[in-house]
């Protein structure tokens, strides 16, 4: 019996807008190109929802209260968000990727993985990525980013590799070896929460990772210690989706110092709040379930969550209910080391306005 041919070598392509709706801000104003910009509220209680490249070098970030921002680049110029026309460039995008294949995973406005394996057409997948951000600049005005490989982890990494508007292309024989040197911090899947965790076991980068066995990682970090263990070697067996159904948004930051009273919860969960709706925003969904989550300074997990008959309605009501479920948790003698927020239960946004949402704190 003849022995089966080999898979073929998959060809998957990530796409990153640059900096994306700063971008747009400044297409669309030229008195904003070449400054420092912020896209989000400047008002005591705003948040950064992006940040242009020339304020990246201060240290402006995303999620980044507006106030901080400001201490950081004392000329940051902040723009009001447009979000309807970011989803219009963005529709007209993904129209640019249909042209060369329907295998397209958006992951949010600005990015998206694209499966060229079957669609190829005689051509290379790193001469379809050049044509795909040429005409990205042409009909949009706007850079993007690409990175080419075998498979969505490699992709996504490569595209970070030449940001802004850069292609960089990693082959198969050069997958395993290309993960070694970089920060475990870069890897899909790795969050802040993660690395801290990985770096008191000494795995700090990618050959610190591979070292490992599955056996300690799946006794360490359960399920996702075998995903850790496959792209340590360059392996990521998951198929471009176009069908991916999104099942919750959320975001979870860890502090520096331990957290211990009410009311620097409360501040914490604010950028949180604002990144979660502003990615419910953009995917034009809300959700019933609102989930607090807390690692305390011994690393214990505690959750509480908060279902709704009506869908969240904004971002101050989502911080609403999260605050509200923060007396549960705090405050505790250990401290807590982390906080994060979750919308599940998604569905369409409410039509009317939100009811008024008390203030903890007044």
């Amino acid at each position: 019996m003849d022995p089966e041919p080999p898979e073929p070598v998959r060809r998957i392509v990530h796409i990153d807008m640059d900096a994306f709706f700063a971008s747009v801000e400044q297409r669309d104003n030229p008195e904003l190109r070449g400054r420092p910009v912020a896209v989000g509220g400047s008002s005591a209680r705003g948040v950064v929802a992006a940040a242009s490249y020339e304020a990246r070098p201060y240290g402006v970030r995303s999620a980044m209260p507006s106030v901080r921002a400001a201490r950081l680049c004392p000329d940051l110029v902040f723009v009001k968000p447009r979000f309807e026309v970011y989803k219009a460039v963005s529709a007209r995008i993904r129209g640019i990727f249909a042209r060369f294949t329907p295998l397209i995973e958006p992951l949010s406005l600005d990015e998206a993985y694209l499966d060229l394996t079957d669609h190829l057409q005689g051509r290379s997948a790193t001469a379809i990525a050049q044509d795909i951000r040429a005409l990205i600049r042409a009909e949009t005005g706007l850079t993007a980013s690409a990175g080419v490989s075998y498979n969505k982890f490699l992709a996504k990494l490569a595209s970070d590799q030449r940001k802004p508007d850069g292609l960089f292309v990693i082959p198969p024989e050069m997958g395993p070896g290309f993960v070694l040197p970089l920060p475990v911090g870069r890897f899909h899947g790795v969050g802040p929460a993660t690395a801290a965790r990985m770096e008191r076991h000494g795995i700090r980068t990618g050959a610190d990772l591979h070292r490992q066995s599955l056996e300690f990682l799946t006794a360490q970090f359960g399920k996702a210690g075998r995903h850790y263990w496959h792209i340590a070697r360059g392996i990521d067996h998951r198929e471009v989706r176009p069908d991916r159904e999104r099942k919750s948004i959320g975001a979870e930051t860890t502090f520096e110092h331990d957290i211990h009273d009410l009311p620097a919860a409360r501040a914490a969960l604010e950028p949180l709040a604002a990144k979660v709706w502003r990615h419910a925003e953009t995917r034009e969904l809300s959700g019933r379930t609102v989930t607090l989550k807390a690692k305390y300074a011994d690393f214990r997990i505690v959750t509480r969550a908060h279902s709704a008959e009506r869908p969240v309605g904004s971002a101050p009501e989502l911080l609403g209910r999260a605050v509200a479920m923060l007396p549960q948790l705090l405050p505790d003698p250990r401290g807590v080391r982390l906080l994060g927020i979750t919308l599940s239960a998604l569905c369409p946004p409410p039509d009317g306005p939100a009811p008024e949402q008390l203030d903890l704190f007044g």
